[in-house]
């Protein structure tokens, strides 16, 4: 579903059916984040960009609140279940998932 900044995201949940206003993150697990929760957090979320980046199957991803000098913000953590590992970049992955495969020119 798209944010109210246009980006998609999947986690992202809006019913506006008959005047319905209701928008969730179900990416957020603590109730407090869920709490403190406002759609105007999906403006700096980087969880739409790490989806649009990276679509393995084996990565994932730990939303939560962080107090910043600007305020909360929406930070990320990565773990890959096939390397057993913490994903450093999640917009590239771990390395392990998507290796280049080796080419041989016939």
């Amino acid at each position: 579903m798209k944010t109210p900044d246009g980006r998609e995201c999947k986690f992202f949940y809006g019913d506006y059916y008959r005047g319905r206003n209701f928008e969730e993150c179900r990416a957020l697990i603590n109730p407090q984040d869920k709490k403190d929760w406002t759609s105007a957090a999906c403006k700096t979320c980087p969880v739409p960009s790490i989806l649009q980046n990276n679509a393995c199957p084996n990565m994932a991803l730990t939303t939560y609140f962080k107090k910043t000098l600007f305020g909360k913000r929406i930070r990320v953590k990565a773990w890959c279940s096939r390397s057993h590992g913490i994903v450093r970049n999640p917009n590239v992955g771990c390395g392990l998932c998507h290796l280049p495969q080796d080419t041989e020119k016939h």
